[in-house]
């Protein structure tokens, strides 16, 4: 047995007697040290974080934590690593020590999650601290830290290289790209775990099992790759991803929701500090560190309280309330479209900083008064783009052994091919704009395309 099959977690895959169980009746292995880390408070409050946040409007058993997603992925982890350390080239690179680096960053990924944080940080606003930095605060401090520096033959900063993605070895970028990269732990799970739950099948109809077993290291053996075995494997789990973001991540509901909670984030942020407004595009007069401190500090319900205490009689208020209230009420659309029905429109409105969208709102928003002759206010309409940053794109290199070459996937796959070829984001991500219910019958009756290229900012 090498060093990285006599990591205790390893052993525990099949003769644990201390399991937790997650759904579809998975047990997760544990070991004492495993769990001195999660019933430490700051991976206990992932409970109180759900993993897809405003999804759960239209698919209402959505509403799985950060908690149960973590314990999924530190599962891949053990699954994967049992497979990779039978590998003579990944059992030379990996030490038992990193391959310990690994299992916790897997655990702890996404330790420094707040709630809503992908649809915040998605607004790339100014100042706006991202979630790994919280991450890096609660391993390098607290509990985590004295745990790992106690139980475990590596080093809070070891873990943190992983999770950023910042080593520059090739094992550290090995180690990287198991959990972050084309084929990785996070995905495996999310993708099965959110399609478990929201109950659509498109999640779970890749084989992970045969994917797993086709794992190997690339040429240059600083990334993951497959075998030709699992080529299938893999494009069934391209194909997932991107049904999974057409049909349930950007669902046009679960985008209204979105963009009404962005917008009023973006007010509060405004509103809070001293009430008054900055001039668009100018950093906010007050750090959103602070607010970040008082608001999301604690779960979604807590978060939610404090935030609608804060927000009353405010713009910001009448968005949270049409969201959490006791009466839902989503704005609705009045325009979408992707690359394909008009490029144009959509290449001007992809990829804008946020503030600009707002800008473009208001804009929006005085020409539909105009047309129509009833009043639309900047927050009665939300123009909802791709944000800043692109999907990373889907491509790993698969390995044949009697050529003893590589391909990347794309090369060999039509399916990848055209995934690779196209922008990801440009079909599953569409522009969309939205408009508070009570004035949708009248902004339907403006060809809203044609006031949107007519738009100057």
């Amino acid at each position: 047995m090498n060093e990285i099959q006599n990591i205790p977690e390893l052993r525990a895959v099949d003769q644990s007697p201390n399991l937790i169980r997650i759904p579809n009746q998975i047990d997760v292995p544990v070991t004492p040290r495993i769990m001195r880390i999660v019933d430490t408070a700051p991976f206990q409050r992932l409970k109180r974080i759900s993993q897809l946040g405003v999804v759960s409007f239209v698919y209402p058993a959505a509403g799985h934590g950060r908690f149960e997603h973590s314990l999924g992925v530190y599962r891949m982890a053990l699954l994967f690593l049992r497979h990779l350390s039978c590998e003579p080239r990944f059992e030379n690179l990996v030490t038992a020590g990193q391959a310990e680096s690994l299992l916790l960053a897997a655990l702890l990924h996404d330790i420094g999650h707040w709630p809503f944080c992908h649809p915040i940080e998605d607004m790339s606003l100014d100042g706006l601290p991202g979630h790994e930095s919280f991450a890096e605060k609660y391993i390098n401090s607290g509990p985590i830290r004295d745990y790992i520096e106690s139980d475990w033959s590596t080093t809070p900063a070891d873990v943190i290289r992983i999770i950023s993605k910042e080593g520059t070895t090739p094992t550290e970028k090995l180690l990287a790209s198991v959990l972050s990269g084309p084929i990785d732990i996070d995905k495996m799970d999310y993708l099965y775990r959110d399609s478990l739950h929201a109950g659509v099948p498109y999640g779970q109809n890749f084989d992970s099992a045969r994917l797993i077993r086709s794992l190997c290291i690339n040429e240059a053996g600083d990334r993951l790759a497959i075998s030709h075995k699992g080529r299938t494997a893999a494009e069934l789990m391209v194909f997932a991803r991107y049904v999974m973001f057409s049909e349930v991540y950007w669902h046009h509901a679960v985008r209204s929701a979105t963009s009404m909670l962005q917008r009023a984030f973006y007010l509060s942020m405004k509103e809070v500090s001293s009430q008054r407004d900055a001039p668009v595009g100018e950093s906010f007069p007050v750090s959103p560190c602070e607010l970040l401190d008082s608001f999301f500090k604690d779960g979604e319900s807590d978060l939610l309280a404090n935030w609608k205490r804060v927000a009353a009689n405010t713009v910001s208020g009448e968005l949270l309330d049409g969201l959490f209230g006791d009466v839902r009420s989503l704005y609705k659309r009045v325009a979408n479209f992707s690359c394909i029905e008009n490029e144009k429109l959509y290449r001007r409105l992809a990829q804008r900083p946020y503030w600009e969208l707002v800008a473009m709102g208001s804009q929006l928003a005085e020409s539909l008064s105009s047309e129509t002759g009833v009043e639309f206010s900047s927050h009665d309409v939300l123009i909802d783009a791709p944000p800043v940053g692109l999907e990373v794109q889907f491509n790993v290199d698969v390995y044949y052994p009697k050529l003893k070459s590589y391909r990347t996937l794309g090369e060999v796959s039509p399916v990848v091919n055209t995934l690779a070829r196209q922008q990801f984001d440009d079909y599953v991500k569409q522009v969309r704009v939205f408009v508070t219910p009570g004035k949708v019958d009248a902004a339907r009756k403006c060809d809203v395309n044609a006031l949107i290229d007519r738009i100057t900012c």
